[in-house]
C-alpha cells in the first residue's frame, strides 16, 4: 500500500477495499444480485434528485399538458423485457449481467411511482407520496434478506469459517 511520510492514507486503505469487494464480486455467484441491488439505489437516487430538481424549476419538467408520461411507464416496460431476456437467455454471462443492472432501473423507476399505483392518482408530492419511500425501503429490505438467505443456503460461508480456524 503507498505510503505518504510514513503513515497509510484513508484514501489508499478504502481504494484497497473497494478493489477486494469487486475482485469478489467478479469471482461470486450473486453478481446478478449486487448489480440489481447497486443500479436500484443509484437509479432511485437520481431519479429522487432529477424529480426535486425539477420541483424546484431547476431543471424542465415534461411541459404537455395532453399527456404526461411518468416514469413509472419505462421501468415497466424495462421490467418486462429485461425479465423475458433474462429468463430467455439465462446462461448468457453477459447477457445475464446487462438485463440485472436494467431490472434494478426498472424497478427503481416503478417503485418510485408505488404510490400512483397505490392511490391511481399523482400523489408524488403530497403526504400519500411517502408511501413510495416507504415501498423503497420494504423493497431494499427483501433484496438484502435474499442475497443474505442465498448466501447462507450456498453454504460457503461455514467452509470458510472453518478453514480460518
Amino acid at each position: 500500500m503507498p505510503k505518504k511520510s510514513g503513515r497509510i492514507r484513508i484514501s489508499d486503505i478504502i481504494i484497497s477495499m473497494l478493489k477486494r469487494f469487486i475482485k469478489r464480486l467478479k469471482d461470486s455467484k450473486r453478481q446478478c444480485q449486487f448489480l440489481i441491488l447497486i443500479s436500484f439505489l443509484i437509479t432511485f437516487t437520481i431519479i429522487r434528485i432529477i424529480t426535486h430538481l425539477q420541483k424546484l424549476n431547476i431543471l424542465p419538467n415534461q411541459g404537455n399538458d395532453i399527456l404526461h408520461i411518468h416514469h413509472l411507464v419505462p421501468g415497466i416496460i424495462l421490467l418486462l423485457i429485461s425479465g423475458y431476456i433474462g429468463i430467455s437467455f439465462w446462461s448468457v454471462h453477459k447477457l445475464r449481467t446487462l438485463v440485472a443492472v436494467l431490472f434494478g432501473i426498472g424497478a427503481a423507476l416503478t417503485i418510485d411511482e408505488f404510490a400512483l399505483w397505490l392511490y391511481l392518482r399523482d400523489v408524488y408530492w403530497v403526504k400519500q407520496g411517502r408511501d413510495s419511500i416507504d415501498a423503497f425501503i420494504f423493497v431494499i429490505i427483501i433484496f438484502g434478506i435474499i442475497i443474505l438467505i442465498s448466501e447462507i443456503h450456498d453454504h460457503s460461508w461455514i467452509e470458510k469459517l472453518l478453514r480460518r480456524k
